[in-house]
């Protein structure tokens, strides 16, 4: 797995924590996300700086909880994007974020697939 974009440390201590809902905790995170980003995307076109912040700041720590550190850290870029209303540069970091979530999902799929039973 990719350290750059997962902190396999992190997935290791969620494993040893979840046990048998480690799946579960994967494919939370991945359908929470794609309705993160749908409210990110949603404040972006409304010109809701507060909105924005708020999405940016809630996907932010749960991309942080399971060690998607890239991510988190776009988000937190994001979440300062909103608090300073400055929504011009808010496009372009949404593409990224959207980006590297493609990659987080692909990674988190994969490590879905060893866990089937």
């Amino acid at each position: 797995m990719s350290d750059i974009h997962l902190d396999s440390a992190v997935l290791a201590a969620l494993q040893d924590v979840m046990e048998d809902e480690y799946p579960v905790l994967l494919d939370t995170f991945l359908v929470d996300s794609e309705e993160r980003l749908l409210l990110l995307r949603q404040a972006q076109q409304e010109a809701d700086a507060h909105n924005l912040r708020l999405a940016a700041h809630s996907f932010k720590g749960s991309c942080s909880n399971v060690g998607a550190n890239m991510l988190a850290g776009l988000c937190k870029q994001l979440e300062e994007v909103g608090r300073r209303e400055q929504l011009d540069l808010a496009p372009e970091l949404i593409e990224q974020v959207e980006r590297e979530f493609a990659i987080v999902r692909i990674l988190f799929k994969s490590e879905r697939q060893r866990y089937r039973r």
